[in-house]
């Protein structure tokens, strides 16, 4: 929106030569993290009120779990605060002509919708919320759509890269997938929406790694978006993807407002309303800056906790016994003694650790 105050209204030597400043990508991206955190905090306590009045309240497992019946009560979805703090800067601040910002907030409206009704599901229904196949299947509308957006002439990728395929540490792609791209990209979507998800089980633990996850593909958009810094990191540059930049930033910012109500003791849950839609942005994001594979590394502490479910899986249909006491991984970790809050801090540790390294790819490569 102020972008198109910059476009339509600014003249140099006028009253509205300020509108300049919209012009500039930092100055964007900044104020967007600022706008979303300021939504955020502001926005928090109504939020909690509203759902404690609609006593939209978590029931999950977790109140089994040792030292965990202090979170009986708490609300839950509070995701909302999530996507409505990072939608609202983005609409402000981004470039709503750009076909990168259209995709990205498509797919963060669609995923919050998703996650919102499993959300009304497990809370006014029943304990399961959707079905597997039924929320594998509303993941796989999208992505398929995405994925066939992303190979037609209609991509806002250039034509040459769209479907190849890159690794972290190595400056070249390694396949061209061409039309096989579109599983590709719905394997990816559901797969990191649900490795997100996992990982939302303890205060803070979701929304500290997807705020650095967030940040190190932030940075990657504005690299691969800018002609000359994606000339010198040696990475194809794609016209637009800039604009993703403020959206991440954005994120951010909301992601830290949550956490002001997140952390232990949480006042305040995401819900899958959050987790999905934290999953899918960061998936999509990831897909349109050509660094899908990037996400295992960013992300590492949801490739572990996702990894840990399917063991689990497999283990007890196959081998009849538990791989570990509980998953995901980090309920495992409770079940050992060990206090809830240090394990949140040490998973966000290591989820800063792999951040740094995802980062470093930019040069070593």
């Amino acid at each position: 929106m102020f972008y198109f105050l910059y476009e339509y209204l600014y003249a140099p030597h006028t009253i509205f030569s300020f509108l300049r400043l919209f012009r500039y990508l930092t100055f964007r991206i900044i104020y967007a993290m600022v706008t979303a955190f300021l939504i955020s905090l502001i926005f928090g306590r109504p939020v909690i009120r509203w759902l404690k009045e609609k006593n939209i309240k978590d029931t999950t497992r977790e109140l089994a779990l040792v030292n965990a019946s202090n979170k009986d009560g708490t609300p839950t979805m509070g995701g909302i605060l999530i996507v409505i703090s990072t939608l609202i800067p983005s609409i402000l601040w981004c470039n709503l002509a750009n076909r990168f910002v259209q995709i990205i907030i498509i797919a963060t409206i669609w995923f919050a919708l998703l996650g919102y009704y499993d959300d009304l599901l497990k809370i006014k229904k029943n304990k399961e919320g959707l079905s597997i196949p039924k929320k594998l299947m509303l993941q796989f509308v999208f992505s398929f759509a995405l994925g066939v957006l992303l190979v037609s002439d209609y991509s806002p990728l250039p034509a040459t890269t769209a479907t190849l395929i890159s690794i972290p540490f190595y400056k070249y792609p390694v396949a061209d997938l061409y039309w096989f791209y579109i599983l590709f990209v719905v394997f990816v979507v559901i797969a990191t929406s649900n490795a997100v998800n996992f990982a939302d089980g303890l205060d803070g633990l979701a929304i500290g790694p997807a705020i650095l996850v967030t940040l190190v593909f932030g940075v990657f958009c504005y690299v691969m978006g800018n002609m000359k810094l994606s000339d010198y990191f040696q990475f194809n540059y794609i016209k637009g993807v800039g604009e993703l930049s403020i959206f991440c930033a954005a994120v951010i910012g909301a992601g830290i407002g949550f956490l002001w109500y997140n952390a232990y003791p949480a006042q305040l849950f995401m819900g899958d309303v959050g987790s999905m839609t934290l999953g899918g942005i960061i998936a999509v994001i990831a897909i349109m800056v050509k660094q899908e594979a990037l996400i295992v590394l960013a992300g590492m502490i949801f490739f572990i906790e996702a990894l840990s479910v399917f063991l689990q899986m497999i283990s007890i249909n196959y081998i009849g016994r538990r791989l570990f006491f509980m998953a995901p991984l980090h309920h495992t970790f409770q079940k050992r003694g060990i206090a809830e809050p240090k394990v949140v801090v040490r998973f966000w540790i290591i989820a800063a650790i792999f951040a740094l390294i995802a980062l470093s790819t930019l040069k070593i490569r």
